[in-house]
């Protein structure tokens, strides 16, 4: 058939739509306009910081996080005492941010059991961040040149149910007795049992979620904690990703901005001014 059959028709349809966006009627919804400068401008700080991560990489600093840095003590305990190291990447699915975080945490701390030949167990409730963190195992051990220590039990599937699954944790600290832990991820009401069997046991616990409402089960247990999104500056701060420091140097502007308005806001409405306020309800 011939070609320009296929251009004409291109054509005809670029066309039919052109007249259909000619036909919308385009309104300015009272309230949304000063929302979507705001995103406009939010999308364009993101960019900015994507790209100075990318270009100048030493321009954009992550601060050191005790929870962090207790990393390798915890795996140097591990190490000196000939005991397993024990991760694992919470409740959530492969979807969720705070396992994304985990995920890429999981990979420095599975480099370093590799490079110092202790054993790692991954612990999954989730069959997909199961496979992932498989990966991400056996990859590390590859990277440190230690492929051929890396066993299959390293990354277990537990089970899908949430008390079945932190069960299934507890005899694994009864059984084998590891001496540090990491809870990273997303966690429900089995954080308690967790946290308080992994020191009974007297291990190193190093933990970080965004739920607040778990949060203080693991300040009450562990050690070191990472609290709601210094999770993320983790995983940022252990794999120097220009991705991942670039969305937190953009969320942080943001946090900025929205600081700077917050306060302007107050000195202008205690001076009697609403310029803000209605200037935001456009």
């Amino acid at each position: 058939m011939n070609p320009s059959f296929f251009e004409r028709n291109h054509l005809d349809v670029i066309y039919m739509i052109l007249l259909d966006l000619a036909q919308i009627e385009f309104r300015v919804i009272p309230g949304r306009v000063a929302q979507g400068v705001l995103l406009l401008l939010f999308g364009i700080l993101t960019i900015f910081a994507l790209e100075v991560s990318k270009r100048r990489p030493e321009k954009v600093k992550v601060r050191k996080i005790p929870a962090v840095e207790a990393i390798d003590e915890a795996i140097g305990r591990a190490t000196e005492m000939g005991r397993p190291v024990f991760f694992s990447p919470g409740l959530g699915g492969i979807g969720a941010l705070e396992t994304l975080a985990a995920l890429s945490i999981l990979g420095d701390i599975a480099r370093k059991t590799a490079r110092y030949g202790i054993p790692i167990i991954v612990a999954n409730r989730n069959y997909v961040v199961y496979m992932a963190a498989e990966g991400i195992v056996k990859q590390a051990y590859t990277m440190e040149g230690k492929a051929d220590m890396y066993q299959p039990e390293f990354v277990r599937y537990i089970a899908g149910a949430q008390f079945a699954y932190a069960q299934g944790c507890l005899g694994i600290f009864q059984r084998e007795r590891p001496a540090a832990n990491f809870f990273l991820g997303y966690f429900y009401a089995e954080s308690l049992e967790l946290a308080e069997a992994g020191f009974n046991i007297g291990a190193i616990q190093v933990a970080g979620t965004t739920s607040t409402v778990q949060l203080p089960f693991f300040v009450a247990a562990c050690d070191y904690v990472l609290l709601g999104e210094e999770l993320y500056a983790a995983a940022a701060y252990v794999t120097r990703d220009p991705k991942i420091i670039g969305v937190l140097f953009a969320h942080d502007l943001g946090k900025y901005i929205s600081f700077a308005l917050l306060l302007i806001g107050i000195i202008l409405i205690t001076a009697g001014n609403k310029f803000l306020i209605d200037l935001l309800s456009k």
